[in-house]
């Protein structure tokens, strides 16, 4: 477990500045304010989390960041001696958090479009610098390239985690049929072929922070080049604030192909996945009902 002192040990190490003061948020997470006033965030790799893991989330963070649209704090690393620790401790700014409103939300729907049309080298593919085995939360997720998203997707987001959900007694065989079946209808299913977008590819509710002007931030990426149908699906997963006007907003910018909302559950099946993994039957269950809409279309 991390002592107060690793924290700001690290927090020292990686911004120059000497640690004044922290606060522990969780057993792997800290606030700590350092002598020029500043709060950083201090982030350990959980002991049994998926090794790399904060490796990815940094270079997922200067990816989105060098887009210049959608604010993301900065990572601090000093130099390359704290290449030795990149796997153990992450340090951001924090954001000093205030509320969306209906105009910011809109904002944020065409600075998210913006981010998505700076593109990606391939579907899969990792961020300049970070590593082919990622993860998204405290799951395993592989960032190998493809060319071709509904392959793609199938072989490298949705199988993987079929196969953990069996072996892990959360789907049965027969379920997990059920799902090969419309992975086998995805070329149909897809929609029009789409250039490999930047993701931010785990853009639930949580992960977005409203800052005290109401502009949105982006946090704890699983960055890859994906389709931006994907993002969008995970922001309709657990709800957002004002999420018509982020829609809004992004379809000003960037218009979606016709029936999209038709396959919001398409995009779904794979984080409905990785939670039936990581949280078990109940996410199963919803990760089936959307497989078997789709195979109604």
């Amino acid at each position: 477990m991390s002592h107060p002192s690793d924290a700001s040990a690290a927090a020292a190490r990686r911004t120059g500045r000497r640690a004044a003061q922290e606060r522990r948020r969780s057993a792997q997470l800290s606030e700590v304010t350092l002598d020029d006033g500043r709060v950083v965030v201090i982030k350990r790799a959980e002991t049994d989390g998926v090794p790399g893991a904060l490796r990815a989330e940094a270079a997922g963070l200067r990816w989105l960041a060098a887009a210049k649209t959608v604010a993301v704090p900065e990572v601090h690393r000093q130099d390359d001696a704290d290449a030795a620790d990149d796997d153990e401790w992450l340090v951001t700014d924090r954001v000093a958090e205030g509320r969306a409103t209906a105009r910011s939300a809109a904002r944020f729907g065409r600075d998210l479009a913006a981010l998505h049309a700076t593109g990606a080298p391939a579907f899969g593919a990792p961020p300049p610098g970070g590593p082919e085995d990622a993860a998204i939360g405290l799951a395993p997720m592989r960032n190998v390239p493809g060319d071709d998203w509904p392959r793609w997707y199938a072989e490298h987001r949705v199988l993987p985690y079929v196969r953990l959900a069996v072996d892990g007694g959360s789907l049965t065989p027969a379920e997990s049929d059920t799902v090969e079946k419309t992975l086998d209808r995805l070329p149909e299913l897809a929609g029009p072929a789409e250039p490999p977008a930047r993701l931010h590819g785990d853009l639930w509710n949580g992960n977005v922070l409203w800052g005290q002007d109401g502009a949105a931030w982006l946090i704890d990426p699983a960055a890859h080049g994906g389709h931006r149908e994907t993002d969008l699906a995970m922001l309709h997963l657990f709800g957002a604030p004002h999420l018509d006007r982020i829609l809004d907003g992004y379809q000003e910018a960037a218009p979606l192909a016709d029936g999209w909302r038709d396959r919001v559950p398409l995009h779904q099946i794979f984080p409905l996945l990785v939670h039936t993994v990581l949280f078990g039957r109940g996410y199963a269950e919803q990760a089936l009902t959307a497989a078997r809409r789709q195979l109604t279309r």
